[in-house]
């Protein structure tokens, strides 16, 4: 399957985004995503041809949005500023007419001229037709993809108002038609309500608009001439790509992902990782695109290409996360499908009962029946469900990004709130995973022999323990193997060309040839034990406060790991984990988490890569790892910092994010179970519906921003 991300614009609310989805899964897309806060929208297919590409491109504008490219952002400058919002446009051109119009509503003040009904008409007339160019239009094609969106409310409520005064003015009977001002005020006022919702929206983007600027600096780009003189010239990071030498200097931004050959440095990966603290970045080391030099230059080789940088795959996690509906949010969609023609029947039996209710003569219960469904209809607002989520989720997993925590999926937000245990890796979870050599013994071959035994055999395992093999011990003259295996769980195997068999790996193996069942690798050849080798381990120093923080919060802790029953208890004990199990491979360790998750909600913390088919059957699987892709493909959620700092945020951000989510629902639901019997009895006019609309997304907006600031832990 071929991974899609486009840019659309023109969604307004999640009836828009609806239509977009309906319609790509129409087409045979799977797996549709689709953001109405930023318009990203993500989808899957087989293949992708450029026919085809532009014929789903040309069906998304048929229903009233634009597919475009992403541009990279520009730095503001005198001669370079972003266009001015369209909707405050909109509102600043229709302002004046609106204005003059309303005058007559002074209190106190009358403007004689003001009430001849054709200067108001052509006052009115400017601002209706701006309107319908957006509202109508917008109107017209949510109609026929059979989705109605809440422009069809305003463009019903400033039509009926407009024509109703047209009508009064071609029949000369202006004192009991003129509501040129209310047609008028709905337009101008929800074009204001519409930009201060924008505004708000995109205020919830704040953290991930943070990371995509990172996304693209100037580099300086090392060359060589001819005569092999060294050559500095400037390019921008998006032209870099794997195996690009690259110069970084003090102060400056890491361009990409790139691995140091010479100079030291050291770095502030803050926007990465969430730590603050500078890491000391040495040769050979690498560094994260996107993280910043603070005191230091160096000569770098770029490792990837800006597109598959870990910046570039952490913003597209995020935005496909976005893109995600957590099941709170299913049943506020089915309500905002059908909540257009609901209103609009509300609007009509407003209209049939304030007329035959109403005493007066037929003209003036005409009008002011009319003016009540015109409020029903302006004051609905179907954006309020359907942005209640999205809003929500756009601060949390923006927030959580910044903070080097990574959801990959919005429904492990609301899976949080039941978690009621945390199963534990060890080594490399609550164990700093830096190993070092602290004794060994060799039986019947020479040390030298067995350290080149074993580190011929460790090269191929991705281990910690192998890699501190790897780092202590070397050699020039490795055995080149006819079979080498990794037996997930116990070790390494392999054949010599010689003929030799060979294993290193646990005491599972070794229980044949000795009772010492204390040590860490145990090393076999031809099924005789030739010596064993301990590696120490320290507890990562901020395990036990997490430990303690899950206990306060009545959350179960559990230690499972693989390695040998004592050595299990001593770190379980020292960390005061509640329950211990040892001894398991990764087969069982994948029934035990099955097992667990299906009598409690269970998450499991692990380094997702040994860990990843236990990590996929909890509740929730969280890595702590390096951002690999094997670890953002396996884990529901990744801590960057390599270490368990921010996992008690990390179930905060869950627990109220989807506490934000209810909050925005219960505000757009009770707003609007409020507001629309309000208008129909005639409390409030048009104009002032027309304004509360507009402002009830403000308020879901500033509640999800509280988020940004929010203690969660």
């Amino acid at each position: 399957m071929e991974s899609i991300n486009w840019k659309v614009e023109g969604m307004t609310c999640s009836n828009c985004a609806l239509s977009v989805t309906r319609y790509l899964e129409k087409e045979g897309m799977q797996n549709v995503k689709v953001n109405p806060i930023d318009g990203d929208v993500h989808f899957e297919v087989v293949a992708l041809n450029k026919d085809k590409q532009a014929a789903l491109a040309k069906g998304i504008s048929s229903l009233g949005y634009l597919v475009v490219e992403e541009q990279a952002p520009k730095p503001a400058t005198q001669g370079n500023k972003a266009p001015m919002n369209r909707y405050l446009r909109y509102m600043l051109l229709c302002l004046p007419f609106t204005l003059v119009l309303m005058l007559h509503m002074i209190p106190g003040v009358h403007f004689h001229w003001l009430m001849n009904p054709w200067l108001q008409l052509t006052l009115c007339l400017p601002v209706y037709v701006i309107g319908m160019s957006y509202f109508g239009r917008s109107a017209w094609k949510s109609l026929r993809t059979g989705l109605p969106n809440m422009n069809v409310l305003v463009t019903l409520g400033a039509t009926a108002a407009f024509v109703y005064s047209l009508a009064g003015t071609l029949i000369a009977q202006p004192e009991n038609y003129l509501f040129y001002e209310t047609a008028a005020a709905i337009i101008t006022l929800v074009f204001l309500g519409n930009y201060l919702e924008d505004v708000s929206i995109h205020s919830t983007q704040k953290e991930l608009n943070k990371l995509v600027k990172s996304q693209r600096v100037m580099a300086t780009m090392i060359a060589y001439d001819d005569q092999h003189n060294e050559l500095h010239f400037p390019i921008e990071n998006t032209q870099l790509k794997s195996g690009d030498l690259i110069l970084i200097k003090n102060g400056e931004q890491v361009p990409a992902d790139a691995k140091i050959l010479t100079g030291e440095a050291t770095a502030n990966e803050a926007i990465i990782t969430g730590e603050s603290e500078p890491v000391l970045k040495k040769a050979k080391d690498s560094l994260i695109g996107g993280s910043l030099l603070i005191e230091g230059t160096v000569k770098a080789q770029v490792t990837a290409a800006a597109d598959q940088s870990v910046l570039a795959n952490i913003i597209n996690l995020v935005k496909k996360a976005q893109g995600d509906k957590p099941p709170v949010q299913r049943q506020a969609d089915k309500i905002s499908a059908v909540f257009v023609p609901l209103v609009l029947v509300i609007a009509l039996l407003t209209f049939l009962i304030n007329f035959y209710l109403l005493s007066g003569s037929s003209a003036h219960a005409f009008r002011d029946a009319l003016m009540r469904s015109i409020a029903v209809l302006v004051i609905a607002c179907p954006c309020a469900m359907g942005l209640a989520t999205p809003a929500a989720i756009a601060v949390g997993l923006g927030r959580a990004a910044r903070n080097g925590i990574l959801f990959r999926n919005a429904k492990s937000l609301e899976a949080f709130k039941d978690i009621r245990q945390v199963v534990f890796d060890k080594t490399g979870t609550l164990t700093t995973g830096r190993f070092s050599i602290v004794r060994y013994q060799a039986m019947g071959v020479t040390e030298d022999e067995f350290r080149r035994i074993l580190v011929s055999m460790e090269r191929y395992s991705n281990h910690p323990v192998a890699k501190v093999i790897m780092r202590e011990w070397k050699t020039n003259n490795p055995i080149r193997w006819a079979v080498i295996e990794e037996l997930k769980g116990k070790g390494m195997k392999g054949s010599s060309k010689e003929g030799d068999t060979y294993f290193a790996g646990s005491y599972e193996m070794a229980v044949n040839h000795t009772r010492e069942n204390d040590h860490n690798i145990y090393v076999l050849k031809n099924n005789e034990l030739i010596g064993w080798v301990d590696v120490l381990d320290e507890i990562r120093p901020e395990a036990a406060a997490v430990i303690n923080y899950l206990h306060e919060k009545g959350i179960k802790t559990i230690l499972l790991s693989g390695d040998r029953q004592a050595k299990t208890e001593k770190i379980g004990i020292a960390l005061g984990i509640q329950q211990i199990i040892a001894e398991k491979s990764p087969e069982e360790k994948l029934a035990l988490v099955e097992s667990l998750n299906a009598s409690t909600p269970t998450a499991m913390v692990g380094d997702g890569i040994n860990d990843a088919p236990a990590l996929a059957k909890a509740s929730i699987g969280i890595s702590l790892s390096d951002a690999s892709q094997v670890a953002l493909q396996t884990a529901d959620v990744v801590l960057m910092n390599h270490g368990l700092t921010r996992l008690p945020e990390a179930l905060g951000l869950g627990k109220h994010t989807l506490l934000t989510i209810k909050q925005n629902l219960f505000w757009a639901f009770a707003y609007n179970i409020v507001a629309i019997p309000v208008a129909a009895t005639g409390l409030l006019t048009p104009a002032v519906g027309a304004l509360i609309m507009g402002l009830s997304d403000v308020v879901l907006a500033a509640n999800s921003v509280r988020l940004f600031v929010k203690k969660v832990r």
